[in-house]
């Protein structure tokens, strides 16, 4: 029942309104005559504050404001597959086929398509029963996504009738009677409040990776599906590329990218770029599983603190059909910068740096809807929500509150260098401070690669963190004063570095790397390290080990094709080394 009142005061994106009688918080109500989207977040006495979600320039006082008593809402349905939205999920497409590439206010434009007609086939038949989260029927939404028509939370009862054929996504496509006799339709679509979680039966404990391709994350801090993780660094670092890397090559079912409050340029390069990269997991293009949330910064500071929680609704939208999904937020920090604008207009007591004193629990919220769970329904079908978010500090200080508040909640922490992005060495994540509270979980999956996976791992960034002490003592001393021991180990940190830890995304070979090649190149580099060290102890100088000719071949390793071409290389390095063993053993 709509409710209506007027503007009484109006600072920036928040508008006091008077006599809206009966409002709740989180209701979204129409502000001005140019009916703009605001929403309700906070009643005082005959006051209610309303949060707008578009530019309020030229609004007055006195303009009606009318309240429809319902929250924000997804709509989930068969169309969002491939489709690009603002942050309250209005087609940007549509729009700038009604308003120009501008977004004007006051413009409304109806999420799902209500023309387009999609040909549904029944899964159930007249007479079976049906619980909440049972799955109906499929769409084919894209060539590789199969829409799984769920039955919408709180129906439970028998299904009175059922067809197959092309339907609109607002037409009922069965109809299920309930215990009390009451009949409701079921159709292509259901809608969801954004900031309520979707419900599920149980949550599971993790197990699988979300593969990446990207080999500082996959071996040495992985992520696993239904987990969360942050890439914080400062401007410059790569956060965007390694977001966009991970978004093409993941082995997610679907992706769904939150541009938070980025720059449009950005945003609008992987709108190029993602309709004609190749799924390297299914042949077809990778924006047939894809959605994309463009809420950049030209937009109204407001809509991005609604964004996130438009693309988590959506991802959990996915799970409960049985997908792993991934959601990428780019970033998360100008998320946290909305929230510290409403609440500077709300005149609310700020904490550290101006943001409010909720911070914490809103990040601890977010991330919270990640998770491998077991869906509503009557048979046992899984599906898993992967959180990823970038955080950008000022500075790149990673003690601000938004970062130092992230790494409290999430599992990996990717964390970006600025002295390693300006030497060119990508993906710029540091291996020092960076930590995975996954790989125990996933240890097993790496394991059926090689038994000795962990091991090697560990000995690897043992020997990076090592390797980062002895370089601060080369600096005072020169390198050629330390031992010949912990020269190799400067010597293999630096073939670790250039020919395992640096991934092109631009290179046609090296952007993607399958488990098995990540696996194989460890084991050849830390089996160099092995017989090296032996070398040593038989007195054979570094600069012996540092002149072979095939050494060059492991920083060339990513670059090759099959594990064949490393197998050779490794052979050809290693029968090297023992005519120098055997040249030092007489």
């Amino acid at each position: 029942m709509e409710k209506i009142g007027e503007i009484k005061r109006i600072n920036g994106s928040l508008i006091i309104a008077e006599g809206l009688k009966g409002v709740k918080i989180g209701d979204i109500a129409y502000v001005g005559d140019l009916k703009l989207i605001g929403e309700v977040v906070r009643i005082s006495g005959r006051e209610v504050a309303l949060q707008c979600y578009e530019d309020t320039s030229g609004l007055r006082p006195g303009e009606h404001v009318i309240s429809t008593g319902t929250p924000l809402v997804a709509e989930l349905g068969p169309g969002l597959i491939g489709g690009i939205f603002d942050g309250l999920e209005r087609s940007e497409l549509e729009l700038w086929k009604k308003a120009g590439p501008f977004i004007k206010k006051g413009y409304r434009v109806i999420p799902l398509n209500r023309e387009k007609k999609w040909y549904f086939k029944p899964g159930v038949k007249p007479g079976d029963r049906v619980v909440e989260g049972d799955i109906v029927g499929v769409v084919r939404e894209s060539k590789v996504v199969e829409h799984r028509v769920l039955v919408p939370v709180g129906i439970n009862g028998v299904v009175e009738n059922i067809e197959e054929g092309e339907f609109r996504v607002d037409e009922p496509v069965a109809e299920v009677r309930l215990p009390n006799g009451v009949k409701r339709e079921i159709k292509l679509m259901q809608t969801w409040p954004v900031r309520i979680p979707r419900p599920y039966k149980e949550r599971l404990p993790l197990a699988q990776p979300l593969f990446t391709g990207q080999r500082v994350i996959d071996t040495f801090f992985p992520i696993a599906k239904g987990g969360t993780a942050a890439i914080p660094g400062g401007f410059g670092t790569g956060k965007t590329i390694t977001l966009h890397s991970i978004a093409k090559w993941s082995d997610a079912d679907i992706v769904i990218y939150v541009g938070c409050g980025e720059r449009g340029n950005e945003m609008a390069d992987i709108l190029t770029h993602f309709p004609e990269l190749e799924d390297p997991r299914t042949g077809e293009k990778l924006i047939e599983r894809a959605i994309f949330i463009a809420n950049v910064s030209n937009l109204p500071v407001s809509a991005r603190e609604a964004s996130i929680y438009m693309g988590i609704t959506i991802a959990e939208y996915y799970r409960d059909q049985g997908y792993d999904v991934g959601i990428i937020v780019d970033s998360t920090s100008r998320w946290a910068e909305a929230l510290r604008d409403l609440s500077g207009r709300l005149e609310e007591l700020p904490a550290e740096e101006g943001y409010p004193a909720y911070l914490a629990e809103r990040i601890a919220e977010f991330y919270e809807r990640a998770g491998r769970v077991v869906t509503l329904g009557s048979g046992r079908r899984i599906g898993s929500v992967t959180i990823m978010g970038a955080v950008s500090p000022p500075g790149g200080d990673f003690s601000e509150p938004v970062t130092s508040t992230t790494m409290r909640f999430v599992g990996a922490l990717w964390a970006l260098d600025t002295e390693l992005a300006f030497r060119r060495h990508f993906p710029a994540i540091n291996w020092l401070r960076s930590f995975s509270r996954y790989v125990d979980v996933l240890r097993e999956f790496w394991e059926r690669y090689d038994p000795n996976w962990f091991r090697l791992r560990e000995e690897a960034l043992r020997l990076l963190e090592e390797s980062s002490r002895l370089e601060e003592i080369a600096r005072v001393i020169g390198e050629k004063a330390l031992p010949d021991e912990q020269r190799l180990i400067l010597l293999v940190s630096e073939i670790l570095k250039e020919g395992f830890l640096v991934q092109s995304a631009f290179h046609e070979v090296d952007r993607y790397c399958p488990p098995e090649k990540q696996v194989r190149m460890l084991r050849a580099i830390m089996e160099f390290y092995r017989r090296a060290s032996e070398l040593i102890k038989l007195g054979v100088p570094v600069e012996r080990i540092r002149g072979l000719k095939n050494l060059v071949e492991l920083l060339r390793l990513k670059e090759k094709k099959g594990l064949e071409e490393i197998d050779e290389a490794e052979k050809r390095l290693i029968e090297e080394m023992e005519e120098l063993k055997a040249e030092y053993s007489r």
